[in-house]
């Protein structure tokens, strides 16, 4: 029997960034595609009657009108948070110390970090959502728990043991020394074992003091070929914090680029609140920003200027932030970036979207040549998407007067409903 799959359907192609070149000239779907399936690989994508005549062995598979897209990439994530998602009522710092840290705690025990990664996982992959960039715990088994769990499936994961050494609760606690043996070791463990890619993971500057930050900042001098992820100016309070922490930097970018962590595999999270001088380092040295918006929303941290960022240049991924977020959906996310872009005056595209969701995310991840995209040598990471799922949007899509209003329809309301099936690596999630 071939090894050979073609999954025939609508299909959603880049040749660039839609918010470098019109979407019109970058973004297409075929209503009459194909992707050829090899192994965990994609073999080819184009015109599905084509693929069929030339592999005439290979098992087929037709989704009719539904639009076969890159499975979704999510920029940043907090899998420990996955059983407090939409706690009630805070702002970030009185979020975290009520219901972040107390949860955070619990993963001292290895069996249950175990239980929410693979919990985790086996949500974010009915929504789509094929590679994810998390922040893990202080413990480093919550590490080695997201990996196994990936490793398991066959998916693609970046993640990091998170580090605190001031202003978390003592059981949260490591030290500028520990955190760097213990980083050290994970990425001898992890970094570049199958899919699993190791991101050094200060939680943000509030919870570091210079000297872990200056740790983690040799630890990545030392091994450049990973990520760095944190966070950047979420909430007014919280910079208001860092300026009184960090009294003698310039800004709150600079608490980081003082300690050897700005660089262009950087991902700084939320980034709302940005000076100018901010802004100007992060286009210079093409470090990337990762879009929140549902946790912006929800935790009441502003919106961030994506179209202003965009036309700077800086790479922006998109991401749920779990559980400051309020949703695991990349359709949700998606949505709420429109409606953050229509806060400044932009109305994004369906194209310029679901960019953001696949290949802007794993441009940001510094994987753009493994996923992201429908192209030959890329992971077979796809996820097919039924453009009438439910009523209200079937209703809507008997209206559209093209393919690109029926997938609008479905950003702006679709869920997990709307989630036909997920490929991870040549395997579907449902078969």
């Amino acid at each position: 029997m071939s090894d050979k799959t073609i999954l025939l359907g609508q299909t959603l192609t880049f040749t660039g960034s839609p918010f470098e070149t019109p979407w019109q000239d970058c973004v297409r779907i075929d209503s009459a595609g194909g992707v050829l399936i090899e192994g965990a690989r994609i073999a080819a994508v184009g015109n599905g009657t084509a693929l069929k005549a030339a592999h005439p062995q290979s098992r087929c598979i037709s989704y009719g009108n539904d639009l076969i897209v890159p499975g979704f990439v999510d920029a940043h994530a907090h899998y420990p948070q996955t059983a407090m998602i939409a706690s009630w009522g805070k702002r970030l710092i009185d979020w975290l110390n009520t219901y972040t840290f107390p949860e955070e705690a619990r993963f001292a025990d290895p069996a249950y970090a175990a239980d929410i990664a693979a919990r985790y996982l086996d949500l974010t992959r009915a929504h789509g959502t094929t590679t994810i960039a998390s922040y893990s715990t202080i413990h480093p088994h919550s590490v080695d728990a997201l990996f196994a769990a990936a490793q398991s499936r066959g998916q693609s994961v970046v993640a990091g043991k998170t580090c605190m050494d001031r202003n978390a609760p003592d059981d949260l606690r490591d030290t500028a020394q520990s955190a760097y043996d213990d980083s050290k070791a994970l990425i001898a463990r992890w970094q570049g074992k199958g899919r699993a890619r190791y991101a050094i993971t200060p939680r943000f500057s509030p919870t570091s003091t210079p000297e872990q930050l200056s740790a983690l900042g040799a630890l990545w001098a030392e091994h450049p070929d990973c990520l760095m992820q944190t966070h950047l100016s979420e909430q007014p309070d919280e910079i208001a914090w860092v300026r009184d922490l960090f009294p003698q930097a310039r800004d709150y970018l600079d608490t980081y680029e003082a300690h050897g962590l700005l660089g262009a595999r950087g991902l700084y999270g939320h980034a709302i609140h940005l000076e100018p001088r901010e802004v100007d380092r992060l286009a210079e040295v093409r470090g990337a920003l990762v879009h929140c918006p549902t946790s912006n929303s929800f935790i009441g941290s502003g919106q961030f200027d994506l179209p202003r960022m965009a036309a700077r240049q800086i790479p922006i991924g998109l991401a749920t932030d779990t559980g400051g977020g309020s949703s695991f959906s990349m359709l949700r996310t998606m949505a709420a970036a429109y409606e953050a872009a229509q806060h400044h005056g932009t109305a994004l595209h369906a194209a310029q979207l679901l960019w953001l969701a696949t290949a802007g995310s794993a441009r940001t991840l510094h994987m753009e040549h493994e996923i992201g995209s429908l192209v030959k040598g890329n992971y077979a990471d796809i996820t097919i998407l039924d453009l009438e799922s439910t009523t209200p949007i079937a209703q809507r899509v008997n209206r559209s007067g093209s393919v690109w209003e029926s997938t609008f329809a479905t950003i702006m309301m679709g869920d997990d409903r709307a989630i036909r099936d997920t490929w991870i690596a040549g395997n579907s999630i449902k078969s």
